[in-house]
């Protein structure tokens, strides 16, 4: 039943689609939007066109290139490499400074969170003195490539023995 009355439907809504093409609006609206998809396609055109030129795509380069190494290489500007760069000194300043608390017995150094972007190093979590947050901010300034240090780090307040019972 289910099948049918979907049929039924789709029947319907079919003819009130032709019926719709057929009238002057409807003609109106699908020339309208044909323009609208012509113009956008020729932008685009014009845009990969613009592309093939800058990258120095053009058939016969290509020829040439695959003739002479069997491939065809174009690197996208400088900002790729150095995003590259970054992101991977990002990530050994990040490890560096991790390993430098975690090896010091006066630092609490797997309670600190240690997040680095662009040189810029933020140091978050807890310690157990501001003499603490002196010297984990000391150690991440003293680590190559870290251009500034920001702390986040909060005191925590000692802890009280447990009641005896």
């Amino acid at each position: 039943m289910r099948v049918f009355l979907a049929l039924v439907i789709g029947i319907i809504l079919g003819g009130a689609g032709i019926w719709y093409y057929n009238t002057s609006q409807g003609k109106a609206t699908v020339q309208s939007a044909s323009q609208h998809v012509e113009s956008a396609a020729k932008s685009a055109s014009d845009a990969v066109q613009d592309k093939v030129k800058e990258l120095d795509l053009s058939p016969q380069k290509i020829k040439e290139e695959l003739a002479r190494s069997g491939q065809v290489v174009r690197r996208k500007a400088e900002a790729a490499g150095k995003a590259i760069n970054d992101a991977t000194a990002d990530a050994r300043i990040t490890a560096a400074i991790k390993t430098k608390l975690v090896t010091r017995s006066d630092l609490p150094g797997f309670s600190i969170s240690v997040n680095t972007t662009d040189g810029v190093v933020t140091l978050s979590g807890a310690v157990n003195s501001a003499g603490d947050i002196g010297k984990a901010m000391v150690l991440a300034m003293e680590t190559e490539g870290v251009r500034q240090v920001i702390s986040t780090l909060q005191v925590k307040p000692p802890s009280k023995p447990a009641p005896a019972s």
